[in-house]
């Protein structure tokens, strides 16, 4: 496994992040173990997951099956660099979402509860709420800091001029603020390229691309609905809507010898702006077959056909899109 630093942090991550959205919903408890032993194994030292995955309103169905697979002990939590959210509904009352100082405070001890730990280190905002001044996100944060439940504070589904508001709100009160985004990042959606990649690299944030695969398009999926396999209506409509596009990124693919989903990784991997990107494997094979995608190497002849297949923004802004 490669390793790189957490942003401008002295934090070191794998350059592959196991994402556990699939946790509960599409995988087995132990099924779910396996698969996080393994990641351990391949030293992937890098797990993502949030309050909200498991799709149980407040249950936290996720957060659960990893805890009770860090219980099993082994050392599993002290090789774990271990990232979880704040944000998303967690009850119907009012104050059980979003980022109010009231909210991140108990949505931290019923993850911690959850995770069965004590500490998380790096607790991500799974979103931007625009009720909550930063003043007040800072202020909440900083304290599960002194207390040492966080370590780190990230971002998710930030824009650019977001992360330096919440940047310059931290410097402000002499605060390490945000050191990571979480963005949906991939061949076919490459819109943070404009404002959000150089707002990054700009405050020293890592990168952490979501949906590597663009909900599974990028994963080969023409050459799998020949082969009869049945899709959800939303991939349905991507593949129509892309299907000019698909066709010729896998036949690229099948001329480079290599799987779609492999050479969508690579991609990512190449970049260097990009700290690790996260796969959500289901099955232990998609873990393993993911490992792959750390050997392939990106030339310029192949960059530039990756281009022509799926065109980004035109760089970023302001000369994107003006003289």
């Amino acid at each position: 496994m490669k390793f790189s630093q957490l942003g401008r942090t002295g934090l070191s991550v794998s350059k592959i992040c196991l994402g556990t959205m699939n946790f509960g919903p599409q995988t087995t408890e132990a099924e779910s173990y396996a698969i996080m032993d393994k990641a351990l194994e391949l030293e992937i030292n890098f797990f993502d997951t949030a309050n909200v995955y498991g799709w149980k309103i407040g249950e936290g169905v996720t957060e659960k099956i990893v805890g009770r697979w860090i219980a099993q002990g082994g050392g599993r939590r002290e090789k774990v660099v271990l990232a979880t959210k704040v944000y998303g509904r967690m009850g119907d009352w009012p104050n059980h979402s979003r980022l109010s100082a009231l909210h991140i405070r108990q949505a931290c001890e019923d993850s911690l509860k959850r995770l069965q730990t004590d500490h998380i280190d790096l607790y991500q905002m799974h979103h931007i709420d625009r009720n909550s001044p930063w003043e007040e996100v800072w202020q909440a944060m900083e304290t599960l800091v002194q207390q040492g439940k966080v370590i780190y504070v990230g971002s998710s589904n930030f824009a650019g001029w977001q992360i330096a508001k919440a940047n310059e709100a931290a410097n402000r009160r002499s605060f390490l603020g945000l050191v990571s985004e979480q963005s949906l990042y991939n061949l076919a959606d490459r819109m943070i390229e404009l404002e959000v990649i150089p707002a990054c690299r700009e405050y020293g944030l890592a990168m952490i691309p979501w949906s590597p695969l663009a909900g599974g398009i990028l994963g080969g999926i023409l050459d799998k609905v020949s082969k009869g396999r049945r899709t959800s209506e939303n991939a349905r409509k991507n593949i129509e809507k892309h299907r000019p596009q698909l066709e010729a990124y896998e036949a690229f693919c099948r001329d480079l010898g290599e799987k779609p989903a492999d050479v969508a990784l690579a991609w990512l991997l190449h970049n260097k702006d990009v700290t690790a990107p996260i796969i959500g494997p289901r099955t232990m094979d998609q873990l393993t077959g993911s490992m792959h995608s750390l050997e392939i190497k990106i030339t310029r002849d192949n960059l530039k056909k990756l281009d022509e297949i799926w065109p980004g923004p035109g760089g970023e802004a302001p000369e994107a899109y003006a003289w």
